[in-house]
């Protein structure tokens, strides 16, 4: 059941800003046909992984009372909400961050994450577009994270909904958001669709799934993709090499 409520999110979420795409860019989507129909088929493969913890996490919650998900408002203080959402955005950004990092040696990415690069460039419906192996290693994240930091029924859900909006505008190829927001010294620190496009096109930089925290402290920020950049480099941004097109780590 859970493995259905994940594919439909994806099936919702990627559908509409896929819509908004052909709406604000015509003909992005021209000739990706193949490529777009493979992207749904790898992302509900995901789902289908995705829903088996997931599963067992509501389970083991609604039956048995083994997670740290709570419904009162009062068991803890409500500076707590944001605080929690937080602790697991970061949480979730730091695993994502380096599990993607080894994604990119060598044989992982020839046994797994090349799927995800297969899609050039990315669409919306890309966000789930894994293989089986790298789909395992996001698909628990959030369910240990349910069993060791408390978090009110409503914040996780509102985690899931930045999870699930932020994958799929971070790979639509355009970006959604104000260039006055990008270029802020919010942007400095929050990835969008400016931030993840270029690790799309020269695969050696900008890891992260939400914060730039990580990279810049590990030196893989390369900044925004060209065509969001202002002119001069980037604050915090490192030199990279683009990939060619058919490009593999090496």
């Amino acid at each position: 059941m859970m493995s259905v409520i994940v594919a439909l999110r994806y099936l919702a979420t990627s559908g509409i800003f896929a819509w908004i795409t052909g709406k604000v860019r015509p003909g992005y989507h021209a000739k990706l046909g193949k490529q777009v129909r493979r992207e749904i088929g790898w992302s509900l493969a995901s789902a289908a992984l995705y829903g088996i913890p997931a599963g067992v996490i509501a389970w083991g919650w609604q039956a048995h009372g083994w997670t740290q998900v709570y419904t009162g408002w009062n068991d803890y203080p409500l500076w707590y909400l944001p605080l929690s959402v937080i602790a697991y955005l970061f949480a979730h950004d730091t695993w994502f961050y380096w599990t993607h990092r080894w994604m990119h040696e060598p044989r992982a990415f020839r046994i797994a994450h090349a799927v995800h690069h297969a899609s050039r460039p990315p669409t919306a419906w890309a966000a789930m577009s894994f293989h089986p192996v790298e789909a395992l290693t996001g698909a628990v994240v959030i369910p240990a994270l349910v069993f060791l930091v408390p978090i009110h029924v409503a914040m996780l859900g509102l985690v899931l909904g930045i999870m699930t909006v932020m994958g799929v505008t971070n790979h639509m190829g355009w970006e959604i958001f104000p260039r006055a927001l990008v270029h802020s010294r919010v942007g400095d620190w929050v990835i969008t669709a400016s931030h993840h496009q270029l690790h799309h096109e020269r695969y050696r930089c900008n890891y992260g799934l939400y914060f730039r925290v990580w990279d810049r402290l590990c030196g893989t920020d390369g900044g925004l993709a060209d065509a969001y950049r202002r002119p001069g480099k980037q604050p915090g941004a490192v030199a990279v090499a683009a990939a060619p097109s058919r490009a593999r780590p090496s």
